[in-house]
């Protein structure tokens, strides 16, 4: 007796979520731990079946039941799951059999919540994708613009000694062509000032780019707002915070080609780690259109420079529109499927941001 309700203070105490099926895959126990992730208590959980449980699971029931058959343990990682809420989340979840003699009688399953982790991994990802591209861009222009500047200087010299001026067209192609060459690497470098920092609302920003994005895009295209108006002020750069926006907004509306929805969507985040960095308070916002979506081999490369989705793209508004945010202590995010692309941008709210 005294084991067993040692046993069950453990259990409790877990930050792993555990649950207890029985061969017909109906839920026969649940630590707290698992009530909480579930959003169930045991007691209205109790007898319930794995598939109602955990919706989607198929490959997972599949897992259970070859666990059952063999009494071998099983593990799966980074497992999509949808509760019973609609809510959607990731786990690692490890199946061991509990044995009477020879079959397992009951599975012990153990679910580990990782959405956190992967995200955090994910950002760090970004953020070194983004250092990585700006040092080669860097590189790339220095090694771009000195001789640019000495084949202008070339052309201005050689220009002073024609005395015909039907040859001095020439010489203008040349310039001209430097000159356009050098501004295309400027943009590729994206902004090379730091923020002006004063305290800014960040719905002041989403209005004045609605209103630049109606008036450019005509009647077809519709701009949803739901904003949290609880949201206090930053301290950001107004400027460079609307350009940011006004690059993703007009980057979704040539996506739709000029006719769907756009939602800007504003909300608060707490406890909120963006890389390594933790923030006590982040505003969020969600630019979500209806367009057909990214496909899936450019999602891990939209933020690099001269990377397009479309044939005529220069492939550099979200690379500013990153850099842009970064200099903030923020990060861009995208996810993205036929019908519905999001990108949220996370803006830390503490008073200095460094």
């Amino acid at each position: 007796m005294v084991k067993t309700d040692y046993s069950r203070r453990v259990l409790d105490a877990l930050a792993t979520s555990v649950i207890v099926l029985d061969r017909q895959l109906r839920l026969a126990f649940m630590n707290p731990a698992a009530e909480i992730l579930f959003a169930l208590s045991f007691r209205q959980a109790q007898g319930m079946s794995f598939q109602d449980l955990a919706i989607g699971a198929g490959n997972l029931v599949e897992g259970l039941q070859r666990c059952l058959a063999s009494g071998h343990p099983y593990t799966e990682r980074e497992l999509p799951l949808i509760l019973p809420g609609e809510q959607s989340i990731t786990v690692d979840c490890t199946v061991s059999p509990m044995l009477e003699q020879d079959l397992p009688v009951e599975l012990l399953v153990e679910l580990r919540q990782v959405d956190r982790q992967l995200r955090i991994t994910r950002e760090e990802y970004l953020i070194a994708q983004h250092n990585t591209s700006r040092a080669l861009v860097r590189n790339l222009a220095h090694e771009i613009k000195n001789p640019l500047g000495g084949l202008r200087g070339a052309a201005q010299l050689l220009e002073r000694e024609f005395t015909d001026d039907s040859l001095k067209e020439y010489t203008q192609i040349i310039i001209g062509e430097a000159d356009r060459l050098r501004n295309l690497v400027d943009r590729m470098l994206g902004p090379i000032h730091l923020p002006v920092r004063s305290e800014i609302n960040i719905h002041e920003i989403l209005e004045r780019v609605r209103s630049l994005v109606l008036a450019e895009s005509g009647n077809g295209i519709h701009i949803e707002r739901d904003y949290d108006p609880s949201i206090p002020p930053l301290m950001g750069d107004a400027d460079q915070l609307i350009q940011a926006v006004l690059n993703i907004v007009r980057n979704a509306v040539q996506a739709m080609e000029g006719r769907g929805v756009i939602t800007l969507r504003t909300r608060v985040q707490r406890q909120c780690t963006i890389g390594q960095k933790h923030h006590k308070l982040v505003a969020r916002l969600d630019i979500i259109d209806t367009g057909p979506g990214i496909p899936e081999k450019l999602r891990e490369e939209i933020f690099y420079p001269m990377i397009a989705g479309r044939p005529e793209g220069t492939g550099l508004g979200l690379s500013i529109a990153q850099v842009l945010v970064n200099q903030h202590n923020g990060l861009i995010e995208c996810t993205s499927r036929p019908g519905e692309t999001v990108f949220t941008l996370l803006l830390p709210l503490e008073k200095v941001n460094g």
